[in-house]
């Protein structure tokens, strides 16, 4: 049974939030059914040293690893499994990337993001846009209370916004950023908000006291002022990616554009970074065209610390009631338990769970005609061609 907080939609669509009516969020679904081709489709690569702190995430199995997992997500989504790629996909506990997932959909969606790369070690070996010079390197680990200077985050924010103010189409944005629940995690912290036990990640169990220890650490380091400014918060514990997102956010929606945001937590904090800085009158207009996708998994997990409640609603629901807005979400209905891939069905025992837009993007093909059965299928197919790339190559990767 559902509860007054969701509302089923057709090819096991969920929308979610507080103070839900279907008819609202048929005419939200509409919206992205017009013309799935004409969005401006973005993928924000960015890095942090956070990622680097032994068992905080699982997108990708080492330290080492996970330096090179945002450029492999993105080579994926770009090229597809059988494509030519410069780096290999980083080892992981289990599951496979959901680049693979957005790979099936957007090319269903016939969509290709403009990607946006900020704090990588690597230089991508494909077309992107730099706001920074590429030899920034990644933001501090969180727990310095200095992750980036402020002219960086200001600068990364006005690029974002210059972006943003621009579109002339719906804006998706989507991300890859290990390690990045952790600072969402800090960043919403920060803005006085209780999200203990609420915040997930790549981990099928979440290391939530490791995360705690950090995030505290960070803001105590950081002596942020009451009601610090979202530019100081991203300073202190946040990561590249937050400034340019937030920027392009905001710029959108100044210019009159309707916005999917792609993914979880870190989706949630970007949102809540842009609120900060409107005024309070202003946060009901600006989330009204702004919904949440992602995915099935996400949004029915139950985390131990989370008193049974469903751990993402919950803490979506927490960022609403505290700007005093009505935030929605939608959830993708693809669901692997008739996979014939182990790496897929991972995903339904917990590994994975979200990541490179795979809710937002696999939502947007149901959405406009792509079957989950179809879906499946041509996951299955996707995860064959990827283990037979792999058998045929051997990488070389440079630290």
């Amino acid at each position: 049974m559902l509860g007054d907080h969701y509302v089923l939609l057709p090819s096991g669509v969920l929308a979610f939030g507080e103070g839900i009516q279907k008819i609202m969020i048929d005419k939200r679904v509409k919206s992205w059914q017009k013309n799935p081709m004409n969005v401006a489709f973005f993928l924000i690569l960015a890095g942090s040293q956070t990622a680097e702190i032994e068992g905080i995430s699982s997108a990708g199995l080492t330290p080492i690893a996970r330096r090179y997992t945002a450029v492999a997500d993105a080579e994926l989504l770009l090229r597809g499994p059988m494509g030519a790629k410069r780096w290999p996909l980083p080892p992981l506990p289990a599951g496979v990337s959901p680049a693979l997932i957005s790979y099936v959909a957007s090319r269903f969606l016939k969509l290709k993001p403009i990607v946006i790369s900020s704090g990588l070690l690597q230089r991508p070996p494909f077309r992107h846009v730099c706001l920074e010079s590429p030899d920034m390197g990644p933001a501090r680990c969180l727990s310095s209370g200095n992750a980036m200077d402020d002219s960086r985050v200001k600068l990364l924010l006005d690029g974002g916004f210059q972006i943003g103010k621009k579109l002339k189409e719906p804006l998706l944005i989507t991300e890859c950023v290990p390690g990045g629940t952790t600072t969402a995690f800090a960043v919403l912290t920060g803005l006085g908000m209780n999200v203990n036990g609420l915040i997930s990640g790549s981990n099928i169990n979440p290391p939530s006291e490791l995360k705690i220890k950090l995030v505290k650490q960070g803001l105590k380091a950081a002596k942020l002022k009451k009601n610090p400014s979202s530019i100081d918060l991203m300073a202190a514990v946040g990561d590249p990616f937050q400034p340019i997102a937030v920027g392009l956010l905001m710029g959108a929606r100044e210019a009159g554009q309707e916005i999917l945001l792609g993914g979880g937590c870190q989706m949630l904090a970007i949102l809540s970074l842009a609120l900060n800085e409107i005024q309070p009158e202003l946060r009901s207009q600006f989330v009204e065209k702004t919904l949440i996708g992602t995915t099935s998994w996400l949004v029915e997990e139950t985390l131990p610390t989370s008193k049974k409640r469903n751990s993402f609603v919950h803490l979506m629901n927490h960022v609403a009631t505290h700007f005093k807005v009505n935030i929605f979400g939608l959830a993708s209905g693809l669901r692997f338990n008739d996979s014939t891939q182990k790496v897929l069905r991972d995903y339904e025992i917990g590994h994975i769970k979200e990541g490179v837009g795979a809710g937002a993007l696999s939502l947007l093909a149901q959405i406009n005609g792509m079957t989950k059965k179809d879906m499946i299928k041509n996951c299955d197919r996707e995860v064959s061609n990827l283990l037979k790339k792999k058998d045929k190559e051997t990488f070389k990767v440079i630290d």
